[in-house]
């Protein structure tokens, strides 16, 4: 029989966590699934500590939570993959604290996996989001897929669903930025999207303020090489387009024995060597940012406390 872990990063959410876990439980059992579990991640919420009792409470009370407290708030990203680090089923489901992705859509998932996809994206059809929100959602999305190489189809959410064995390579990755379709899509092709129903939020506002973005921005960037190479491509093209100016006007200088050409020979050869600056830049950066990717030891996350969970997780 198969296995489900549902991971659910919280932040602010202590007026909707149970009623996420419980409504996932009863779409359990009219699916028939028994087999699960949940794991619940307090992103350090600045709301009193009400969100980390929430899911001790639920973790006192249901043998299948386990509850995670971290120490500092690290971001969406990084708490999936504090609750990646705990999740032992044979399928890991990821879903917001909210409601606004509801239990009743995780079938959709369910069958689409099954058709022998690793990794299978929930999306919405029709969503309702300010012009400030789709405007990053569209520099995110064209980031993603430049820097990462994701397929032009490919529409993605917080609601996902992965197989175990992509799991197991996930919490292989201790780099402290992190960006799950990066890594989703560093570890298979085999990666598909199905259409969801889109719900209202029931209480609060989105956790994501312009800070955040921007700094989810910034792992993106974090998870690729391609502006450091093309930095170095840059540099070779403008280090040939100042050799190719500086002859283009010493003939002209032989066709043309009365014309000036001091300052476009100095203007070209401060085009070369601006070239040669970033080619240089560029071969430099690219070593460092894999070696500073290989050797930092700053962590992905911090855990204050935990609740139902036996070792630290990494072995499950």
């Amino acid at each position: 029989m198969k296995s489900y872990s549902v991971i659910i990063p919280c932040y602010k959410s202590s007026k909707t966590i149970k009623t996420v876990v419980t409504s996932t439980v009863d779409e359990f059992a009219n699916l028939g699934i028994r087999d699960y579990e949940f794991v619940l991640v307090n992103d350090c919420s600045p709301d009193d500590g009400a969100t980390r009792e929430a899911i001790f409470e639920l973790a006192q009370q249901y043998s299948f939570v386990k509850a995670v407290d971290l120490g500092k708030n690290t971001g969406q990203h990084n708490a999936l993959i504090a609750a990646l680090n705990f999740a032992s089923g044979d399928f890991i489901i990821s879903m917001d604290d909210d409601m606004q992705c509801r239990p009743s859509e995780i079938i959709k998932l369910i069958n689409k996996i099954n058709e022998g996809y690793d990794v299978v994206y929930g999306y919405y059809e029709k969503i309702e989001e300010s012009l400030f929100r789709r405007f990053g959602s569209l520099v995110h999305y064209w980031t993603v897929r430049y820097l990462m190489g994701k397929p032009k189809d490919l529409k993605t959410s917080s609601f996902w669903i992965i197989r175990k064995y992509v799991r197991d390579y996930i919490v292989r990755y201790t780099y402290p930025q992190v960006s799950m379709q990066g890594l989703f899509l560093r570890i298979t092709n085999n990666i598909t999207c199905t259409p969801l129903q889109h719900f209202e939020r029931e209480i609060g506002t989105s956790g994501y303020t312009l800070k955040k973005l921007l700094r989810q921005y910034n792992n993106d960037l974090a998870l690729s090489v391609k502006l450091l190479d093309n930095s170095l491509l840059i540099g070779l093209f403008f280090a040939l387009l100042g050799v190719i100016g500086i002859l283009w006007n010493l003939i002209y200088k032989l066709i043309v024995p009365g014309a000036a050409i001091g300052l476009p020979v100095i203007g070209w050869i401060i085009v070369f060597f601006s070239g040669l600056i970033l080619t240089a830049i560029g071969v430099l950066g690219n070593y460092l940012g894999r070696m500073y990717r290989g050797q930092t030891n700053d962590p992905q996350f911090v855990i204050r406390e935990t609740r139902n969970i036996q070792g630290k997780g990494k072995e499950q």
